[in-house]
């Protein structure tokens, strides 16, 4: 896959260089037609030449040497210092004699933590970062699926202030929020979600025992985890908690205070956010809640997403459609 700034993918500089040296038409027209530089041309057609199809492939841009690197003995005494002393980049340079902004980027590259995040007598993490020790993805579907509750604000009839700016007359004080329960799969990215009026424990029980459903006609068969926060709906609910043995699966929960250890939801509720929630104006809260089956439909078997190679969760399950009945 091509980095984020290139203009052409690996097939567009083929083509581009076919078309020069093949159809042995001019450089300047063809870079032209594809959006790029004259001098971008050169060098595709240059690769094209000595490497053939290979040549058109990303290349790093990390240079070939590195005669300014600090060495590995240098690096592993700042790295020893670092780890005998506890102490930051400023002190570690008058232990060693290498420059603070020098052991900074040596501590950076072999991802040491923050001093705030370690026992000042230990040196052992003691405090969350914001950020997981390992990047994971369940093999299949079912393996693991996340569940969360996102909270909005209700739109009074004839819209709010996103309609009619912010006034008194439109503040919406009293109407009260809207419930956005989801549930996603791990492995294929899946997703179902409700408005619901609350977030009780029996709501919330429910809920998943309609998702669960859900995803057995998507082709998700068996859930075996069930992944949420610790709020008291979940961890504390009965009802809950009996929903989820109900599909045979085990609850599990994010460490206290890290939500990005359920990232995969908490994304998806951003998405939710952006282009369902906040995409338009609506003018009634009617409105904003009839557009969420479509958008799920869309989300489900057309939108591209980006960790699955820009295929849509669909394609990652047995079957080929959404049932209407739960979309």
């Amino acid at each position: 896959m091509s980095h984020a700034n290139a203009r052409l993918t690996p097939h567009g500089r083929l083509l581009l260089a076919r078309r020069v040296i093949d159809d042995h038409r001019p450089v300047a027209h063809v870079a032209k037609e594809l959006g790029v530089s004259r001098q971008c041309a050169h060098r595709w057609v240059a690769r094209y030449r000595t490497e053939g199809a290979a040549g058109l492939a990303d290349r790093s841009s990390r240079p070939h040497t590195q005669p300014t690197r600090t060495d590995p003995v240098t690096e592993a005494r700042v790295l020893r210092t670092r780890a005998q002393l506890r102490v930051g980049p400023d002190a570690i340079s008058d232990q060693t004699g290498v420059p603070a902004r020098t052991v900074s980027r040596i501590l950076q590259r072999h991802h040491m933590l923050p001093l705030v995040a370690l026992d000042p007598l230990t040196g052992e993490q003691i405090r969350a970062t914001r950020r997981s020790e390992h990047r994971y993805e369940h093999t299949e579907p079912g393996s693991l699926v996340h569940v969360d509750v996102k909270k909005l604000g209700r739109i009074p009839d004839g819209g709010g202030w996103r309609a009619h700016g912010r006034s008194e007359e439109v503040r919406g004080r009293g109407i009260g929020f809207d419930y956005v329960h989801a549930c996603i799969d791990d492995h294929s990215r899946y997703a179902y979600a409700e408005i619901l009026p609350d977030e009780r424990g029996e709501t919330c029980a429910a809920f998943f025992t309609r998702a669960a459903a859900a995803f057995a006609a998507a082709g998700i068969t068996h859930i075996q985890r069930v992944m949420t926060d610790n709020a008291f709906s979940y961890r504390r609910s009965l009802a809950f908690g009996a929903a989820v043995a109900a599909v045979g699966a085990r609850q599990k929960f994010i460490r206290p205070h890290c939500p990005w250890t359920n990232g995969k939801v908490e994304r998806f509720n951003r998405t939710l956010g952006t282009e369902w929630a906040y995409r338009q104006v609506f003018t009634s809260n009617d409105a904003r809640a009839d557009a969420l089956a479509p958008w799920l439909v869309r989300y489900n078997t057309t939108r591209p997403h980006h960790a699955l190679g820009r295929q849509a969760p669909i394609t990652r399950l047995p079957v080929t459609n959404v049932p209407a009945e739960y979309s």
